[in-house]
């Protein structure tokens, strides 16, 4: 297995790719200026996205390949790990690179809702596909960036590069947005095999086994991360991935409590709850009744 090398600090990520460090937690870099990446494993300690403009080797993150396409973006958040397996021994690599510390972001607006930017989880070959237009703005986020960058720092530097992150991870938000609407091939049928899996699920052995299912268990399934798994669903239905699973699973209980000879209990235990209380629980939250009352109510 190769050595995992970890990139915890600007100025070594820069100091691999043969680039002056302007910022010390923070870089912009023009990879056709750069060094190629080594064929290596990382393990990365800073934010990356790289925009990708030609095809240059193949990256494996977690078990998926991709083949990147031009104008590529990918989304890499500490605390993720990423392999690099040039497709020849030497290449030109051609693109973007921002790559900024955690601790450039924090006590800032950005800092504080980082995580709402879903796409740094999502597997690469999740990664957001632009159009001519999308790569320009991208292009001029990177730009804005990398001019504060590169000026003197002053007490306004940290405030207005975490701004112009910001605007850019905004757009981003709105490119996916356009991806999921316009990839039907890719995303076409998500929800039905996910009906299927749900339906399959409760009629199989599985809830007694594993327990109630997962949003991380569909998306495994279903051969997705389970960010981008979730955001396909909130798209498509206007819930949650959790909420829409919580929605069949009440449809089913409702069709077991009709029969008589099983308690209560017995269902919970059968739908895969751990404990009866917490199906009694999230029932009532639903239906606005207990399961015993919904019985008493319809039965004859």
């Amino acid at each position: 297995m190769d050595k995992i090398v970890k990139l915890d600090t600007v100025s070594h990520y820069n100091k691999m790719r043969g680039v002056e460090t302007f910022h010390p937690l923070i870089t912009v870099i023009d990879l056709s200026q750069a060094q190629p990446m080594p064929a290596q494993t990382f393990h990365f300690g800073l934010y990356a996205v790289f925009l990708k403009e030609l095809k240059c080797g193949e990256l494996k993150y977690g078990r998926c390949n991709y083949d990147f396409e031009e104008g590529t973006l990918v989304f890499i958040a500490p605390g993720q790990v990423m392999s690099v397996q040039p497709s020849v021994k030497t290449f030109e690599p051609k693109g973007w690179a921002i790559l900024f510390h955690p601790d450039l972001i924090k006590g800032t607006a950005l800092g504080k809702c980082i995580h709402d930017y879903s796409f740094f989880s999502y597997n690469v070959n999740e990664a957001l596909h632009l159009s001519e237009r999308e790569r320009k703005i991208v292009l001029d986020c990177f730009s804005n960036i990398q001019y504060e960058m590169e000026r003197d720092i002053d007490k306004h530097s940290r405030k207005l590069i975490a701004s112009n992150i910001e605007l850019f991870l905004n757009y981003c938000t709105r490119f996916y947005d356009r991806q999921f609407i316009t990839r039907d091939n890719s995303n076409k049928g998500i929800l039905e095999r996910f009906e299927k899996l749900l339906k399959d699920y409760f009629v199989s052995e599985k809830p007694q086994n594993i327990g109630l299912p997962s949003v991380g268990y569909c998306a495994e399934i279903l051969n997705l991360s389970p960010n981008y798994f979730g955001d396909l669903i909130k798209k498509e239905t206007g819930i949650s991935a959790q909420e829409f699973i919580q929605n069949k699973v009440i449809d089913e209980a409702k069709e077991r409590i009709f029969n008589m000879d099983k308690s209560i209990s017995q269902i919970a235990y059968g739908l895969g709850f751990k404990y009866p209380q917490h199906f009694s629980r999230l029932f009532k939250q639903k239906v606005g009744i207990s399961p015993l009352e919904y019985r008493s109510m319809n039965h004859n």
